[in-house]
């Protein structure tokens, strides 16, 4: 009966101590979840089309490991949107080739295939300082975003980078019928 007894208490012991084991373990894993493999290259999408949608809005957000763009599209799905994202030395505004200022040591050009106006050539998507379109102050990586403009059929929106630092680009569809292009600008290499 004493070794049943010994037994069941190492038994519960056992269990009781492996959730412990767990939790001290997670600050280490957590430490290491920010390694990224994207890289700073160019990236577009290779079936790019002029969308039948409209730019409504940009949003950023910050993330443990990056901050995030998000430019809203209405009205057409991810697989319909042509994309093209790079750094370069200087963003300039479609159709008037003008610098656009950017805070910061890098820039991003930002290119989507939807314009941010209708049919009609109302604004769809018309914030209130183009210069300045999120506050980003005090984040990690991002410095300004700005909306370089719409021309043509597309519009493009420029990025201040603390650095030149690895991004990656997403389409996703939703919500409803419209989608969105997510950038995620990593915090360092």
């Amino acid at each position: 009966m004493k070794t049943t007894r010994t037994l069941t208490s190492a038994a519960l012991a056992a269990v009781l101590l492996v959730p412990t084991s767990v939790a001290a373990l997670a600050p280490a894993t957590a430490a290491t979840g920010c390694q990224v493999t994207w890289g700073s290259l160019a990236r577009s999408d290779p079936d790019s089309r002029v969308g039948d949608g409209t730019v409504t809005d940009l949003r950023a957000g910050r993330h443990e490991c990056f901050d995030r763009i998000v430019v809203d599209v209405a009205g057409v799905p991810a697989s319909k949107i042509g994309y093209a994202v790079r750094y370069v030395d200087a963003v300039r505004a479609p159709g008037s080739g003008q610098v656009v200022p950017l805070s910061g040591g890098a820039r991003l050009q930002v290119e989507v295939t939807v314009p941010a106006y209708d049919e009609q050539g109302r604004a769809t998507y018309s914030p209130r300082d183009r210069s300045r379109v999120v506050n980003v102050t005090g984040w990690d990586t991002l410095r300004q975003v700005a909306l370089a403009g719409s021309f043509e059929g597309g519009t493009a929106f420029g990025v201040g980078v603390r650095a030149r630092l690895p991004y990656r680009v997403m389409l996703l569809d939703g919500p409803g019928t419209g989608s969105r292009v997510v950038i995620d600008v990593a915090h360092r290499w």
